[in-house]
């Protein structure tokens, strides 16, 4: 079965967004080296410039990663991504109701509206052999809540925010015990990668 793995880049004081869900921050490291790593998406053309270590990091995810799943508000912000994901894979949007003018012909985002489980059951399906990435702090919450968790991947910036959207401020069931990380020190960042302990 496919792992679910919660990818977020965070400050190092917990916040993955300020308080007008600006992210200029937290993502600063994706163009701190002079590594290029290009999405897969012909519809977004984005491509990073990080340090070595980094783009080695972010091309194994790409790799392992076969659909994202995401809530409404990180949708919204990313104008749903022109309709395809950038890492070229299918996205599941959690929403209690499908947005206007969506779904769109061609367009590789489906909404899912009965629940955090159905969402990550569809993402599995979708991602066949491979893991499911989950963006956003609520989705995360959601999926850390229903026990959907298998991994927790943060990209630790190195910067405080002092305010804004915390990425883990909604737990239920605390302390939730995870394993030892993995650590990928990049210019700018720290890759963590933690298993989530069974309960």
């Amino acid at each position: 079965m496919a792992k679910v793995i919660a990818l977020m880049s965070m400050s190092l004081d917990g916040f993955v967004a300020d308080a007008t869900d600006g992210v200029d921050e937290v993502f600063d490291w994706y163009f701190s080296g002079d590594v290029e790593v290009a999405t897969a998406s012909a519809t977004m053309g984005m491509t990073f410039h990080v340090s070595q270590p980094s783009a080695e990091h972010l091309r194994s995810l790409q790799a392992e990663v076969g659909a994202m799943l995401t809530g409404r508000r990180t949708f919204e912000v990313a104008d749903g991504w022109g309709g395809q994901h950038p890492w070229d894979v299918p996205a599941f949007i959690v929403t209690h109701h499908v947005p206007d003018g969506w779904p769109r012909p061609g367009s590789t985002v489906q909404f899912v509206t009965d629940g955090i489980e159905s969402a990550v059951a569809q993402a599995r399906s979708a991602a066949g052999a491979k893991s499911v990435g989950v963006h956003g702090a609520d989705t995360i919450q959601q999926c850390m809540n229903a026990g959907l968790l298998d991994e927790v991947h943060i990209d630790l910036a190195a910067v405080l925010l002092g305010s804004g959207v915390r990425l883990f401020d909604h737990l239920a069931d605390t302390p939730i015990v995870l394993g030892n990380p993995t650590v990928v020190t990049g210019v700018g960042v720290t890759h963590l990668r933690y298993p989530v302990q069974a309960s």
